[in-house]
């Protein structure tokens, strides 16, 4: 039963994520010049809206396609005008990867989040303009928490768990949303005519 114990823990690993990609997988990341950016997939093109809708599911941090995925992710947000976030499934991978810029950071530096969890929400929450990469002149007003208690793993295989606030913790809610295949086009249609009450917030001013 010891034997049978150990070795089923080398095969899933102590965190669980012992997915690797699929061959398939692998030659989408490694097709064509792997230093340049993968394309953003388009909710227009009926084959890409559909990997756009799928579930994504959890990879091994230590998997060593996976840099490259990242690395062409980060090109593929760096060639937008004015993105601030992109999922895997945007460029036809599904699994659980993503990239956010870091408004709460010096420099607002991007930076990538394998196997992210949102732990956490607050029920204060924030109101602004959403876009996406992959719909076309989509803009819209979208309620978020303000603030989001986050676990994720580095490519190091370390769990980190951080609380994120303000514009940042909106990217990441948006980012994790395409996660689950959930687009903002979806979204809005169907949480329009929720309502919301409106709270004004104070904070002490200092002497």
């Amino acid at each position: 039963m010891r034997n049978f114990t150990f070795l089923l823990m080398l095969l899933i690993g102590f965190n669980g994520f012992s997915q690797k990609f699929t061959k398939d997988e692998k030659a989408l990341i490694l097709a064509g010049d792997t230093k340049t950016a993968l394309p953003i997939y388009q909710t227009k093109n009926e084959h890409q809206h559909k990997i756009l809708l799928a579930q994504s599911q959890e990879i091994s941090p230590k998997d060593k396609t996976l840099p490259v995925l990242i690395e062409r992710m980060r090109l593929a947000l760096a060639a937008t005008e004015g993105g601030v976030g992109i999922a895997a499934p945007q460029v036809g991978v599904n699994r659980r990867v993503v990239l956010v810029q870091r408004f709460d950071k010096t420099d607002y530096p991007v930076e990538y989040f394998i196997n992210p969890k949102i732990l956490w929400r607050s029920e204060l929450l924030n109101k602004g303009l959403e876009g996406d990469l992959s719909i076309d002149k989509f803009r819209e007003p979208f309620y978020r928490s303000y603030s989001i208690r986050l676990e994720y793993y580095d490519l190091q295989n370390k769990k980190h768990d951080e609380m994120v606030e303000g514009f940042t913790a909106v990217i990441f809610q948006h980012e994790i949303d395409h996660l689950s295949g959930i687009l903002i086009s979806d979204k809005f249609k169907k949480e329009k005519g929720l309502q919301y009450k409106e709270v004004k917030v104070y904070q002490k001013n200092k002497n």
